[in-house]
């Protein structure tokens, strides 16, 4: 069947693809952050949440789902904020058939991503799940790489030039991450946290444990989430790195951020 002349190759790339996504955990989740207001990219967020920004004809958010779905995942939960009623008509609107769960983060404007994440624990905690940022532009295949990795716990990274806004990744000796923060020694560490998780149900119990006394006791709600990352390591969590280096992603905290994403992005994913 593989060397059939007629048409056997693609018919064996097909069966591989199907298969790897029959691979996967059915029952995985993506768990997408969209509260923030995104003042730095103001004034194009004045009227426009941030994951609704268009990139060519599609926005941040579509982008997102659009990779997620054909990466296999069917099930969503959306932490929403400002302007949420914007985000929620159109993922209504545009994704009809796709169970999509919306959690109102009604603090958003006094509380981080760190918060968003603790009120997701309904759906979350004890779970298999992909956890992301809406702020992102990303080439699909960084998904199918972590759903596809051995590893239950894993995190993609970009190698670049670091500098102090970056969340940047220090490795322990055996590839996983031994230190996450914007405040770790930039000559230990090895490139930047992309914003993209795939969490196992033990590291979720394990980390809304965590995050019950941050929240509730410690007053630690405009942090980052990856506070309880670092909280988590010497308890014995951690995240595998994945370099995914070579596929393209970027931020998008300021309106130069987003203009420069419109140059670079590469044509197949424009």
């Amino acid at each position: 069947m593989v060397h059939s002349p007629n048409g056997g190759y693609l018919y064996f790339s097909l069966l591989v693809f199907n298969f790897s996504l029959s691979t996967l955990n059915p029952n995985m989740k993506a768990v997408i952050l969209a509260a923030g207001i995104a003042s730095r990219l103001r004034p194009l967020t004045n009227n426009c949440p941030k994951c609704l920004l268009k990139i060519g004809e599609r926005s941040l958010l579509q982008r997102s789902m659009d990779g997620l779905i054909k990466n296999g995942i069917k099930e969503f939960v959306v932490v929403t904020g400002y302007l949420h009623e914007q985000i929620e008509d159109f993922l209504k609107n545009q994704y009809q058939e796709v169970p999509i769960t919306f959690i109102h983060n009604e603090l958003y404007a006094s509380t981080n991503n760190i918060y968003s994440l603790w009120l997701a624990r309904p759906e979350a905690e004890g779970k298999d799940i992909l956890l992301l940022d809406s702020d992102i532009v990303y080439d699909p295949e960084m998904v199918g790489r972590l759903l596809r990795s051995e590893h239950e716990d894993v995190l993609a990274l970009n190698r670049h030039p670091l500098g102090e806004e970056e969340m940047k990744v220090v490795p322990d000796g055996e590839g996983r991450v031994r230190e996450i923060s914007k405040t770790c020694r930039i000559e230990d560490a090895i490139g930047e946290s992309i914003g993209i998780e795939k969490m196992s149900a033990a590291y979720t119990k394990a980390l809304y444990r965590e995050l019950q006394p941050m929240m509730e006791k410690e007053g630690l709600e405009n942090v980052f989430y990856e506070k309880a990352f670092e909280r988590l390591i010497p308890q014995g969590h951690t995240f595998w790195i994945e370099d995914t280096s070579d596929l393209f992603s970027t931020e998008l905290d300021t309106v130069e951020d987003f203009n420069t994403a419109k140059e670079l992005i590469p044509a197949e994913l424009y």
